[in-house]
């Protein structure tokens, strides 16, 4: 369990954000407003923009249908070779540090998850920081918008858990069995959904890069566990970006500070073959 000095480490982290970034605060974007009018606001703009990228597929145009197309054939790969990937992982995972594995299961609970990102929020709008409170109201709609997404899918896919000793092949929808709730990772959605909001506080590709490795943890971990398959993380992670990424430019039309106005752009490529699969990160 996340202990309670991880909010305090929140605030000074908050703090630091406060004088780096301070150039657009709430007064100037929000005139007086109390912090009880800045707290509805934002809690409408987060199940506003939780409703928008769940439509966002009916205004999806051609170049929206091939990324998804890419997506669908990618995780289809991955699907071939789950068996296979899952006897390896399970197997590194022996060699595994148990710290390391326990930050995995830690971090990407539901529990965890909504402490850290209500942590960020609550140090942006106490210290009337714009920056991190746009950042809290990202990060709180799309951990909702993906965690609801993926509980549903569970329970409709049914798909068999690696640890249950049934083949990747098996579904039983509507199973109550956790063991039939395998597609996709929770864990994965939930943390990477996390990591991927809060990297857009910054410019720096490393510093972005660090915050997706430690946010990708909790995925692998589940690997190193054998509670999910290789396609349920990477479709975890894919389900991470596209969200976070639907709701950013929501919150573009609500907010001052915007995440969007970037020259560089990151891109996501599946390194895929006999030998080797991978993520291939480029920015």
């Amino acid at each position: 369990m996340i202990k309670g000095k991880y909010l305090f480490v929140l605030f000074f982290f908050g703090c630091s954000f406060n004088g780096t970034f301070g150039q657009v605060t709430v007064e100037e974007s929000f005139g007086k407003k109390t912090l009880w009018q800045m707290f509805t606001y934002d809690v409408g703009n987060m199940l506003k923009g939780v409703g928008h990228s769940y439509t966002r597929p009916l205004h999806w145009t051609g170049k929206q249908w091939g990324t998804f197309g890419g997506i669908a054939a990618g995780t289809g790969l991955l699907y071939v070779v789950d068996e296979q990937t899952s006897e390896y992982f399970i197997d590194q995972g022996e060699g595994v540090p148990q710290f390391l594995r326990d930050y995995g299961e830690n971090y990407g609970s539901p529990q965890n998850v909504y402490m850290l990102t209500s942590g960020v929020y609550l140090t942006g709008l106490f210290l009337k920081n714009e920056k991190l409170r746009r950042t809290g109201v990202l990060l709180l709609s799309s951990t909702t918008a993906t965690g609801l997404f993926q509980q549903v899918a569970k329970t409709v896919t049914g798909r068999a858990r690696p640890v249950s000793g049934k083949s990747k092949d098996t579904f039983d929808p509507f199973n109550s069995s956790r063991n039939y709730h395998s597609f996709p990772s929770g864990h994965a959605t939930m943390a990477f959904t996390m990591a991927y909001g809060l990297g857009k506080q910054f410019k720096n590709p490393w510093v972005k890069a660090g915050i997706y490795t430690v946010g990708a943890i909790p995925g692998i971990s589940r690997l190193w566990d054998g509670q999910h398959w290789l396609s349920d993380v990477a479709f975890g992670f894919a389900l991470s970006i596209f969200t976070v990424e639907a709701i950013d430019r929501y919150l573009d039309s609500k907010y001052d500070e915007k995440y969007n106005r970037q020259d560089k752009k990151l891109s996501w490529n599946l390194n895929f073959s006999p030998s080797q699969i991978g993520v291939v990160v480029n920015f």
